[in-house]
């Protein structure tokens, strides 16, 4: 039996790491893993010690009001390694948790594998010297973070985007809106808030105000809002008592074919926009302390990460005070009026899904974790 740590704190991670597992698996039958994670990771086998929805958090202040929990998660999950050490480690994101586990499972001498990169090229990159040390090899999965790991002397390979495997619209799309109440034949704004309590308790209101002004400017206009696996739609409803918003749970993918336009949250859901070819605002709003705190560390010339691959202002971004429902409403109905500007913009997105690699990035980053595991036996 071959025994894996696997440690990811947010739903983007669990399904990243759960697919890692089931094309390991192929390979690798005797595999028990063990760790954090979430629904799909579960349903992949592992026994988990915490689950993602306790452990997802966003913003600065945020993380500081769980670190209780969190400190107790993480004795957790090294006493679990202690009494029964695994082979290797595979470490999903989730920076500030991960890499504080990563230099403890280094001085027990377990092999540490980190997938989805830490945002060292955004903010703080004097955590590569740290990483050099405590990571055994460092999977990436947007291209232009390879040559930085690369040149900081920290083991890496680019693996792709696990989405290009994932990401796929309903197959009819007149089909799925007429399933949804709504008539094929007029335009469709798909909203996504986020997949957090808190980033959607920020981004929600001016969304909503955004939507009532829409509504009444363009009343043809219908909306359609995904509502991520970790929310309960019944907590969203109150808020658009006023709009008229059809809510889908669990078919984010047919939500973004769907649509004409998408007003998403910045985060793993615009990866998911571009790759559907889904022309975007992309909104983003933090508690305004966290927001004050954190921009005097981020060194990125957009945040948008579909305008970081691109290299360009590619879509609009919206982030705090930017974020009104003024500038909403305005950026997003050109692209839901005018042909030739949602053209452009998909023009664009076809060159962002390029650079995201090829289909079968799961299955390289699962190769890469099992050379790690046979060096453990060698």
């Amino acid at each position: 039996m071959t025994r894996l740590l696997v440690s990811c704190g947010e739903p983007s991670g669990d399904l990243y790491a759960a697919e890692l597992v089931r094309h390991l698996r192929q390979v690798r039958a005797d595999l028990d893993v063990f760790g954090l994670g979430g629904d799909r990771l579960r349903d992949q086998g592992a026994a988990l010690r915490a689950d993602v929805r306790e452990l997802a958090v966003v913003g600065l202040l945020e993380v500081i009001s769980h670190l209780r929990r969190l400190r107790r998660v993480f004795r957790d999950l090294l006493d679990e390694v202690d009494r029964r050490p695994p082979a290797a480690a595979v470490l999903v994101d989730y920076a500030e948790f991960n890499l504080r586990l990563a230099a403890a499972l280094r001085r027990r001498g377990i092999p540490v594998v980190y997938y989805v990169s830490p945002q060292v090229w955004a903010w703080r990159r004097g955590r590569l010297r740290d990483i050099r040390r405590t990571v055994s090899r460092m999977l990436v999965i947007f291209p232009f973070e390879e040559p930085l790991y690369r040149e900081a002397g920290v083991p890496v390979r680019f693996v792709g985007h696990p989405l290009v495997d994932l990401v796929a619209p309903a197959p009819d799309r007149a089909a799925f809106l007429r399933q949804q109440g709504l008539d094929p034949g007029r335009p469709v704004l798909a909203v996504l808030p986020g997949s957090r309590p808190k980033e959607i308790a920020h981004n929600l209101p001016p969304i909503v105000a955004a939507l009532r002004r829409l509504q009444g400017e363009r009343p043809r206009v219908q909306f359609l809002l995904a509502v991520a696996p970790s929310i309960e739609p019944g907590s969203l409803a109150p808020r658009f008592e006023e709009v008229p918003v059809r809510m889908v749970g669990g078919a984010t993918h047919a939500v973004l074919g769907a649509c004409d336009a998408a007003v998403v949250a910045s985060g793993t859901a615009t990866v998911e926009a571009a790759l559907l070819g889904a022309p975007m605002v992309v909104v983003y709003r933090l508690s305004p302390l966290t927001y004050h705190l954190g921009r005097r560390l981020v060194r990125v010339p957009h945040y948008a990460m579909a305008n970081l691959i691109a290299g360009r202002r590619l879509v609009p971004e919206l982030i705090q005070s930017d974020f009104t429902p003024e500038r909403v409403a305005a950026e997003a109905l050109p692209l839901l009026e005018d042909a030739a500007v949602r053209g452009r913009m998909k023009e664009g997105l076809a060159e962002v899904r390029e650079r995201l690699g090829g289909p079968g990035a799961s299955a390289r980053a699962a190769d890469e974790v099992r050379q790690v595991l046979d060096g453990f036996h060698e």
